[in-house]
């Protein structure tokens, strides 16, 4: 397929597909999604909660699965096309945040981070890809985080599995362009949902969920290649990139 300009997927094109979508955020977009005129599909561990999500709206349909679990991801996207639809977006918001507490070292909470937030995201482009290339349209969305522009305390595993994700999302987005597929890549701000309200440092900034969902599916109906919220928040911590990393980290460091 030569180069051209990809266009945002729209309703009409087919399902998409939203994991971590449980609470928070996942949950809001999805909602916000539907409310446009979407067939969502939602994915979490729990089928209870997702159930009470779909319960809010008529084109909302659980599928319960785990991001970790590379097969069952394969066998709920296949169910997807086979029972609700063509998948035309993925919206990979499946994360977790575990502190790193110094001087202690636990390495599980790498090893755990890694595997939900990285690895789970691999999971379910590889479970959408085989669908989205053979029909040459798809719109794949990572939702990265603003502790992958710079380190940021207790987040050394977190903010390593967030930079991976823009690192990931910005080289496919440069080599899935030609075969018709464009990859969006989130970084919101801090969000107020139930697993930012158990931090214990301040947050500022907060965004109302709502809103922030709001904020990201604009993102998607535009296919910006980066979107970000809340917009004076992030504009000030990606400037903070420019610093010297000496004086960066002696000011974060105080």
């Amino acid at each position: 397929m030569s180069n051209r300009k990809l266009s945002a997927m729209r309703p009409s094109d087919g399902v998409v597909w939203i994991t971590g979508a449980s609470s928070g955020i996942g949950a809001a977009v999805a909602l916000e999604m539907a409310d446009r005129g979407w067939e969502v599909a939602i994915s979490a561990r729990s089928s209870k909660k997702l159930d009470k999500i779909a319960a809010l709206h008529s084109n909302i349909k659980a599928f319960a699965c785990d991001v970790t679990d590379r097969d069952g991801m394969s066998k709920t996207a296949q169910e997807i096309e086979a029972e609700f639809g063509s998948l035309a977006m993925i919206i990979a918001n499946a994360g977790i945040y575990l502190p790193t507490r110094f001087p202690e070292f636990d390495v599980s909470v790498f090893d755990d981070s890694f595997d939900v937030n990285l690895t789970g995201t691999v999971n379910m482009v590889a479970a959408a890809y085989p669908f989205m290339i053979g029909r040459e349209k798809g719109q794949i969305v990572l939702v990265s985080s603003v502790a992958g522009y710079n380190g940021l305390p207790t987040s050394a595993a977190y903010g390593a599995t967030k930079a991976a994700l823009l690192n990931m999302g910005e080289a496919m987005a440069v080599d899935l362009a030609k075969h018709g597929l464009s990859v969006n890549m989130v970084a919101p701000g801090f969000i107020d949902t139930p697993a930012t309200q158990k931090n214990t440092f301040h947050m500022p900034a907060l965004m109302d969920v709502t809103k922030a969902a709001t904020a990201m599916v604009d993102g998607l109906e535009k296919n910006r290649t980066r979107i970000t919220f809340p917009k004076r928040f992030t504009f000030w911590l990606r400037l903070l990139t420019f610093l010297p990393r000496q004086l960066y980290v002696r000011l974060l460091s105080r």
